[in-house]
């Protein structure tokens, strides 16, 4: 097994949006913001490489959207999907596997395009596009918090090509792929762990997106059951810390990698660093 970081690109949102009920006095301090109160996030995935499987697990924002619906986002940096994976030596024909935490539009928009006929698409034609029941029944007749979340031009095609299916519960996806489902961000949320060099690498999602979220208030105004969020997170902070997870930060903008540790003030960041730094890439199968 290979495991590799894949950098899809970089976009802004609201400060505020990201940290919910946390004073800006607070926030900046790890995620300082520019003077419209912007804030840069990373949309980070990862390439998990089997040999005979390759799941990617998410695929960022995707670029067949309209100038409109990017000026919102204000993209930036030379990173992209498809230029990422070629960098480590991978054409999106040799993905089996597209593991989807959830289908809001900046985890799933890049498993779509338009083809050179106009028509929507899928990016990895020969990969399975893995949801589950309850998120996909959610994002498809969305509540009125998530509908600018839920995009159908991301979703539809994944069905209609034949490409969908479904992870029936939680726990084991692969062998060393295990999954927790998660439910305070969005319905069911599938939090990947994967076991790798002797380490468990906790593909984060949006239940911990960055390294400023860590202390458990730290909720995002974008969670639609953030009480829910609260619980799951204790919890799952908790673990992280017996067992010595090593969280991949999907969102955090300045490291893909933390480390957490049990202070007198509740879970906090023990190290935060890039993940080829500890994991050097190497076959492990």
């Amino acid at each position: 097994m290979k495991i590799k970081s894949i950098e899809t690109g970089n976009f802004k949102l609201d400060g505020g949006a990201m940290f919910g009920v946390v004073p800006k006095s607070i926030w900046q301090r790890t995620n300082p913001a520019d003077e419209n109160n912007l804030c840069p996030w990373a949309m980070r995935s990862m390439l998990v490489d089997y040999g005979d499987r390759k799941v990617l697990i998410d695929n960022g924002l995707g670029d067949k959207q309209s100038d409109r619906f990017f000026s919102y986002y204000h993209l930036h940096g030379d990173d992209s999907l498809i230029s990422s994976l070629a960098k480590e030596g991978y054409h999106p024909d040799d993905i089996t596997d597209v593991f989807l935490t959830h289908l809001h539009f900046d985890h799933c928009g890049g498993g779509i395009k338009y083809d050179e006929k106009g028509e929507l698409v899928p990016v990895f034609k020969n990969a399975t596009y893995w949801s589950n029941e309850a998120h996909w029944k959610t994002a498809m007749n969305p509540n009125d918090r998530e509908k600018a979340s839920f995009l159908r031009e991301n979703l539809e095609p994944m069905k209609a090509s034949g490409q969908l299916d479904f992870v029936k519960t939680d726990g084991l996806f692969l062998p060393g792929f295990d999954v927790l489902f998660a439910d305070g961000h969005t319905e069911s949320q599938m939090i990947p762990h994967i076991k790798y060099q002797d380490k468990t690498v906790v593909f984060a999602a949006d239940l911990l997106p960055s390294v400023g979220h860590i202390p458990l208030p730290y909720v995002m105004g974008y969670d639609t059951k953030p009480l829910i969020t609260l619980q799951e997170k204790k919890v799952f902070l908790e673990t992280v810390v017996r067992k010595g997870y090593t969280l991949f930060l999907e969102h955090d903008y300045f490291h893909s990698c933390c480390s957490l540790k049990e202070t007198d003030k509740g879970v906090r960041l023990h190290e935060a660093f890039q993940f080829e730094e500890r994991f050097p890439s190497f076959d492990q199968s």
